[in-house]
């Protein structure tokens, strides 16, 4: 006769050999387990999920887990994930360069061929909906005891008026006084020198200078230069020997930073590939891109093409012509500069950088006016010297033109850092930023997301540079500028600080990805692994019972000012309609997102929305509309573009 025990049977058998495991166990080992079961416990309850979100991690196949730097949400609802080399130097010698597309409706993946190592690029939505890609990385740093061939700066001149010259990656250039020979390791175009005439005839030519980084040919200190020297460029003749030279100062073994190229690109969203446009002027390693009135783009900062930050030579992109030019004037920021688009086209910068420039130049908060190159400085931030990798929002509604600045450390390699938040508030009569409530912990690298409901998700970061010594912070809270009040919720699933960041998403949720640390261990003597898990935070308002519907989900196009109209189930329970950029997020950088509020009617089955005429307020490109409730529950995102505002300048 077969015996099947009953369920109460099954349940008290299982519970006793689960005691008899944990006897087994010492004690240290028993309230770990006994304390994992009991949080696994809590947080799955539908009362905490409620009050504070869930975390989920995502199930990538192992073909398209990369180290993602940089993620873009795009307006078909795909995010693209780029790594480039993801900070992997031999990924790099192997021109080994990932970019991967996610859908996160259907959670499936594709490769996309990356042409050109994007690691440490800037990125920003264009008004077709197109992602642009500027910068990324020409050669990988080496430390002072890495570097094994002497080199440095190469001024090249050129005399000639009425030829420039391009000169081949390999070109030699020897001392005339050292006779040491070093050669160029990039191709570089010298242009034509200038040509004046004075009203009494006389002509002045001002040679022209490009630069390029060179090497010795051979390792050995013997190689090193000590002292500025004259050098003569090899297979020069005649008056082109006399034009064309050049001129370093010492080439020598220090440390080599990480150097930038000048390539841009184009993603398309529809066609799921790159197209390339024109170079930028400057070469740009953490440069940032932003979005002005007119659709052009900004892109300033960033290490140029032999490691050194540029000196502030700005540049704007144009997509309709594809086409780059240079601001009339210069302007030094560090790199990854946070620069949001404020009110009448001007420029604000927090304060928020990462990585790299002198720790006493363009650090100061302020407003850039472009036209007349002005810059005013906003008073009153709180712990100045830790700014860089803080975090700056734009909070909701964009209207307010309040910022946020959140944690920060020390510059470069410091270990100091603030748990202090920092707001300003653009429009009062003489802006200053003062306190507003703690985060969770001392971070440095948090990554922070506007919600549709006008609060604002803030989540992970490290209380040292690059998580050293274990200092991940697996905390996340909400703050509500409302109430200008900061509440705990769920906590993350893993440690996440540099090269991470977080994006929301069409539903309503929140991916996080990436974190770059170290040492994987307190002690710091274990090399680290990068984080290529993704997970999601599903926030408190996807818990309650009901949401907001826009049944129309048909992409649309709506000019600024104009009035579109949406059906909707149950209109009556609409509160506020919100506009959301998708943001675009790199290196503590998300300057792309707002959130803009919408004057609307509620109508017999729907609501007719009206949008701002502001251009500053609402640059072109594709935007997030949501239907949020009266208890703060947004609907599904439907997809709306904004076309250029005729006249519109940046």
């Amino acid at each position: 006769m077969n015996f099947r025990p009953s369920r109460r049977t099954r349940r008290l058998a299982i519970g006793t050999v689960a005691v008899l495991a944990l006897a087994g166990m010492n004690g240290p080992a028993a309230y770990r387990y006994g304390t994992d079961k009991y949080h696994d416990y809590k947080i799955n309850r539908p009362g905490y999920k409620k009050r504070n979100g869930h975390w989920d991690v995502v199930d990538v196949p192992r073909e398209y887990r990369i180290n993602t730097i940089h993620a873009a949400l795009l307006h078909t609802g795909k995010v693209l994930l780029v790594a480039g080399s993801g900070n992997n130097a031999k990924n790099f010698a192997a021109k080994s360069f990932r970019s991967v597309l996610w859908d996160p409706e259907k959670n499936t993946f594709k490769n996309i061929p990356t042409p050109k190592d994007m690691f440490c690029a800037g990125h920003t939505q264009l008004p077709d909906g197109k992602l642009l890609i500027a910068g990324g990385t020409q050669r990988y740093e080496k430390l002072g005891g890495d570097v094994e061939k002497a080199g440095g700066l190469m001024l090249v001149h050129n005399e000639n008026p009425d030829k420039p010259k391009t000169f081949p990656a390999g070109t030699r250039f020897t001392g005339k006084a050292s006779g040491k020979t070093f050669e160029s390791k990039d191709p570089l175009l010298v242009p034509r020198a200038r040509k004046t005439e004075d009203a009494a005839g006389k002509v002045t030519i001002t040679p022209s200078v490009a630069r390029v980084y060179v090497e010795a040919l051979r390792k050995g200190r013997q190689y090193q230069t000590g002292a500025e020297d004259n050098y003569r460029i090899e297979g020069q003749t005649g008056t082109d020997a006399r034009n064309f030279y050049g001129i370093a100062e010492k080439l020598s073994f220090d440390k080599k930073d990480f150097q930038g190229i000048k390539e841009a690109y184009e993603f398309d969203p529809v066609a799921e590939r790159y197209v390339t446009v024109d170079p930028m002027h400057e070469a740009r390693w953490y440069p940032t891109l932003t979005t002005l009135p007119d659709g052009k783009v900004l892109s300033v900062s960033g290490l140029d093409e032999i490691g050194q930050v540029v000196p502030g030579k700005n540049e704007v992109y144009d997509p309709e012509t594809r086409k780059w030019t240079y601001l009339p004037e210069q302007r030094f920021f560090p790199t990854y500069p946070a620069l949001f688009l404020a009110d009448d086209g001007k420029i604000f910068y927090t304060g928020s950088n990462a990585g790299y420039g002198p720790a006493d130049e363009g650090r100061t908060p302020g407003i850039w006016e472009l036209d007349g190159n002005t810059f005013q400085p906003v008073p009153g931030i709180s712990d100045p010297d830790v700014l860089e990798t803080s975090m700056s929002v734009l909070l909701p509604p964009a209207q307010d033109q309040r910022y946020m600045v959140l944690g920060g450390g020390g510059v470069g390699e410091s270990s100091k850092v603030t748990a202090r938040t920092r707001l300003v508030n653009l429009h009062d009569t003489a802006p200053r930023f003062t306190d507003g409530p703690d985060l969770y912990g001392k971070v440095r690298y948090p990554s922070s997301v506007i919600l549709p409901d006008d609060t604002v998700l803030t989540t992970n970061g490290s209380g040292d540079y690059r998580g050293r010594g274990a200092s991940n912070v697996l905390k996340a809270a909400i703050y509500d500028p409302r109430t200008n009040a900061m509440r705990r919720v769920a906590d993350p699933l893993v440690g996440r600080n540099y090269h991470s960041g977080a994006l929301l998403l069409p539903d309503g949720r929140v991916m996080t990805f990436g974190s770059d640390s170290l040492f994987g261990n307190k002690a710091n003597s274990r090399p680290a692994t990068f984080q290529q898990q993704i997970d999601l935070y599903t926030p408190p308002y996807l818990y309650r019972p009901t949401r907001p519907e826009l049944t129309d989900t048909a992409p649309r196009t709506v000019a600024l000012g104009g009035t579109a109209a949406y059906r909707a189930a149950r209109p009556a329970e609409i509160a506020r309609m919100r506009l959301i950029r998708p943001g675009s997020f790199t290196h503590v950088t998300n300057i792309e997102q707002r959130s803009v509020a919408l004057d609307f009617t509620r109508t017999r089955d729907g609501v007719s929305v009206t949008l701002p005429k502001d251009p500053s307020l609402v640059p072109p490109g594709w935007y997030m509309l949501e239907a949020v409730d009266r208890h703060g529950t947004p609907s599904r995102a439907v997809w709306v573009k904004v076309p250029v505002a005729p006249g519109a300048g940046g």
